[in-house]
């Protein structure tokens, strides 16, 4: 009789094991699989992009020029920028958005190689999208880009467009995550929106956030990406030229952030024509010789 009972106890405990492994798989499916598809959230916890993004390797930057510049929000808190100020009194402004680990010293490292590319004659500011927060493995990074709240955001975007000055030519350039806030931010621009320049971000699908657009568009994208689907970039590229924009877009032989400055095996040869090739257009849009 109590060994009966022992039995119909375990069996029940069984099921209760059971049980919450499947409450447990379903809720892992719908984190995974019910966030908008194709959006920052999405990715941020899709177990395959984790994987395809190795950790930064160690890396200290001493800049010759910048430094790091506190603002005010339009939220009403501040935020924080790495700044590199043109060699004389310029209007032209690059916008630099990081990547999903955040403003570590490799994108610091490359917000200076563009200035200098450019000829020096324009600010620079890299802007800090994570209030200080930087990642170091692919679990932290998918956290923060999954947190990382549209309002605070675009509040920060807002804050350091007034910060670089009003009556500005703004351009805007980011890697994935910061190829989003490239495009958010030249949208928020309005009319002093130079140029935009996204490596592999998000393609904006709703043509009525396109539509305020006043800036080209440059978009650069891996042929093997596994993560931003050709159709939805096809799809924004059309919406672009929709709105009046002159879209350009160059496709490498690549995996998914094969040019990001914190990727230790980022793809050399097609990382530095896509480089030129986005060096050319800012030029271009800046107005620079």
């Amino acid at each position: 009789m109590f060994k009966f009972a022992e039995n119909i106890l375990n069996m029940k405990k069984l099921l209760l094991l059971v049980s919450s492994i499947a409450i447990l798989s379903v809720n892992a499916k719908a984190q995974n699989c019910c966030a908008k598809p194709g959006s920052m959230q999405a990715l941020a916890m899709n177990v395959d992009f984790k994987g395809a993004h190795e950790a930064p390797i160690p890396f200290t930057y001493e800049s010759e020029n910048g430094s790091m510049v506190s603002f005010s929000t339009t939220d009403g808190k501040t935020s924080n920028a790495f700044f590199l100020p043109s060699k004389h009194p310029t209007n032209k402004v690059v916008l630099v958005f990081h990547e999903w680990w955040g403003l570590n010293d490799y994108i610091k490292r490359e917000a200076e190689h563009i200035q200098q590319s450019l000829g020096g004659d324009v600010d620079v500011y890299a802007v800090d999208l994570y209030d200080g927060k930087v990642a170091t493995t692919a679990d932290e990074a998918g956290k923060l880009m999954g947190s990382l709240d549209a309002k605070r955001g675009a509040a920060i975007v807002e804050g350091i467009i007034k910060r670089a000055g009003p009556s500005k030519k703004i351009a805007t350039i980011g890697w994935c995550m910061g190829g989003s806030w490239s495009f958010n931010a030249s949208v928020m621009a309005g009319t002093e929106a130079a140029g935009c320049v996204m490596y592999y971000g998000f393609p904006e699908s709703d043509i009525k956030k396109i539509k305020p657009l006043k800036a080209d568009v440059l978009y650069i994208r891996g042929t093997e990406d596994k993560f931003i689907q050709k159709e939805g970039v096809d799809a924004f590229g059309k919406n672009v030229k929709a709105v009046g924009r002159n879209y350009t877009q160059k496709d490498f032989p690549a995996e998914h952030a094969f040019a990001n400055p914190s990727n230790p095996k980022y793809d050399v040869k097609s990382a530095t024509i896509a480089m030129d090739i986005t060096i050319k257009f800012l030029k271009e849009k800046l107005g620079i010789k």
